[in-house]
Parts: C-alpha cells; sequence; structure tokens
C-alpha cells in the first residue's frame, strides 16, 4: 500500500506503554508507565481530501493477547482518535490500514484504552502532517479519556502527575510533571473477572468526610515522596486510600485476600490497578513470591490469573515514520 504526503510515502509504527493509574491515593491524577507494548503499524493510501464530504476507508489487523477483544473495524478506539486528528486539520487520507500487535490486556485497568487513544492521536498527526504538538496531543488525549492518569504516562513515560484545568481556580491549561519512576518491579496479577469501568465507577461514595480526606490527601504527599525518593519505609502507609480502592476491591473475588496476601509476602506496597481488576504490587526482590500469594487467593475465590512481573518504564510513546 502506497502513501502520498506531499509526494512521499508514510509508514507510522507507534509503541505505546501500558500505564498503571491512582497507586492508590492518586486518583484520576497519578499514573505509572509499565514496560510492557502495544504496537501499531498505521500506513495511509491514497491522496489528502477535504474533510467534509470525505470518508477514509478502514483495514484493522489485530493480533496477539485479548486480539478477539480489540474491534476490527470503525468502533476501534484507536480510528476514534485517528479521526479526532483528521477533524481538527481539516483533511484526511482516502484510506488507512491499521496492524495492531496488542500485548496489554483489554479491560485490565492497564491502560488498553489509553495506549488506543495515544497511538492514534500520535499516527493521525503523522499522516496528514498535522503539525500538532504533543502538549496538543496530549490535551485532545485527555479530553477523550477524561482524565490525565492513564494518558499522560503512556505518552510521556515514567512517573506523571496531571492537574486538570478549572475554571475557578486554575490552572488554565492542563499541567503535567513527569518524574524518574521508582526503582521496583512491578508485579500485576489479572483475575478473570469483568469489571466495566460504569461499575467500578458507580460504586465510588458520592463524598468523603472531613477525616477521610485528611487521611487521603496525607497519604498522597507521603505516596509521592516514597515513589520519587524510591524509600519503601512507609511505602505501605502511602498506598491506603479511602475513596475508592475499598469500594472496587468488595466487588472483584478474591482481590481483599489477594492484597492482603501479597503484603503478607514481602510486597512493599499494593494497590488496585487503575479502576481493576488488576492488582499492583510493588517488589524490592523479583516479585515471584508476591505474584504466587495473589495468584492463590484469586485461586481460593475460584479465579483463574494471568501474572506479569515488570519494569516501571521511563519511555512513553516511540513513532518511527518510513517515507520514500
Amino acid at each position: 500500500m502506497s502513501t502520498e504526503i506531499g509526494g512521499r510515502s508514510c509508514t507510522a509504527t507507534i509503541t505505546v506503554p501500558a500505564t498503571s493509574a491512582n497507586l492508590g491515593p492518586g486518583f484520576d491524577c497519578l499514573g505509572l508507565a509499565l514496560d510492557l507494548r502495544n504496537e501499531f503499524v498505521v500506513t495511509r493510501d491514497g491522496p489528502d481530501l477535504p474533510v467534509a464530504g470525505h470518508k477514509t476507508r478502514y483495514t484493522v489487523q489485530v493480533a496477539g493477547v485479548d486480539a478477539d477483544k480489540v474491534p476490527a473495524n470503525r468502533r476501534n478506539l484507536m480510528i476514534s482518535a485517528v479521526e479526532a486528528v483528521f477533524a481538527a486539520v481539516g483533511r484526511r487520507p482516502a484510506a488507512v490500514a491499521l496492524s495492531i500487535t496488542n500485548c496489554i490486556p483489554v479491560g485490565s485497568g492497564l491502560g488498553s484504552s489509553s495506549s488506543a487513544i495515544i497511538a492514534g492521536l500520535a499516527a493521525g498527526n503523522a499522516l496528514v502532517d498535522g503539525g500538532l504538538s504533543p502538549s496538543e496531543i496530549l490535551a485532545m488525549a485527555v479530553t477523550m479519556e477524561g482524565h490525565p492518569d492513564n494518558v499522560a504516562p503512556a505518552m510521556l513515560g515514567g512517573l506523571v502527575l496531571g492537574v486538570l484545568p478549572d475554571a475557578d481556580y486554575g490552572p488554565a491549561e492542563l499541567i503535567v510533571r513527569r518524574m524518574t519512576p521508582p526503582p521496583w518491579k512491578v508485579v500485576i496479577v489479572l483475575p478473570d473477572f469483568y469489571l466495566p469501568t460504569s461499575k467500578a465507577r458507580a460504586v465510588l461514595p458520592s463524598g468523603l468526610s472531613r477525616g477521610e480526606s485528611i487521611f487521603n490527601t496525607s497519604r498522597f504527599g507521603l505516596l509521592l515522596e516514597a515513589l520519587t525518593s524510591g524509600d519503601t519505609t512507609y511505602l505501605r502507609t502511602a498506598m491506603a486510600d479511602r475513596l475508592h480502592q475499598p469500594h472496587r476491591l468488595a466487588i472483584i473475588p478474591g482481590a481483599r485476600d489477594a492484597y492482603q496476601a501479597a503484603y503478607e509476602a514481602g510486597a512493599a506496597g499494593v494497590a488496585l490497578s487503575g479502576a481493576g481488576p488488576s492488582l499492583l504490587a510493588f517488589a524490592t526482590g523479583n516479585g515471584q513470591s508476591e505474584a504466587r500469594a495473589m495468584t492463590r487467593a484469586f485461586a481460593a475465590a475460584g479465579m483463574n490469573s494471568r501474572t506479569w512481573l515488570l519494569e516501571p518504564s521511563a519511555t512513553g510513546i516511540t513513532i518511527a515514520i518510513e517515507t520514500a
């Protein structure tokens, strides 16, 4: 398939890391990139056309982990992101082919949807020479996702804090602060349990008491210190939370026992990854004992599970463009 952008052929090969968001009290604002990556190869065909009155023809191929759960049609979230760029810049190619190698499990709390959004926005920008800056792409990603805790580390790598714009108190624009990720092994255990984000959101309380608010804000400050210094002394205390984790752990079979089992096996810190159902454990060793303990706890509740032993990733999105 040939591609024309100002007389050049173009194929973009993009990789995007998995992410773990919230990390306890960092609800909807803190996320960590992990060394598990989806790969997207995107090729365009035909000349640029005006957006008005034209549609891009898409072909989609998906392979890898949970490939059967990734839509191979226009319902694919990556296409929605590509289309957002075409609409923003006012032009589109006649046809686009997507080849996706999926490594991030779908519906896991590991940022599968964020990887598709970031990849799609970057791909759309590359394929039509859109001229969008990284900050503009990130702002579009946050608008699509609704919060920055997954898309920001997916794009930037590392440990990222995101602060949304606010009309009353500011900031006027999205603020992101990227920090060096902690040096520990990251153990991910994913039970075979379907937890839609809508259900995970529905169980959250409508508000917190003053004491609960103080509990979370004090631990969030302590968590940033622990993650950026690499000091595990108070990490268990820092990762405690009263806003979302107790409520979500309660609706995932075996999750409370797996959470406790990880600590008993020596984990330095444990959290629900994103909205779940994955659990994340920080390990200062190889992480195998923590992984076995969580797996056994889920099994005792009748849940099969999958395990990944990962490292934090300092690298966010990568993109290589071939032209001829």
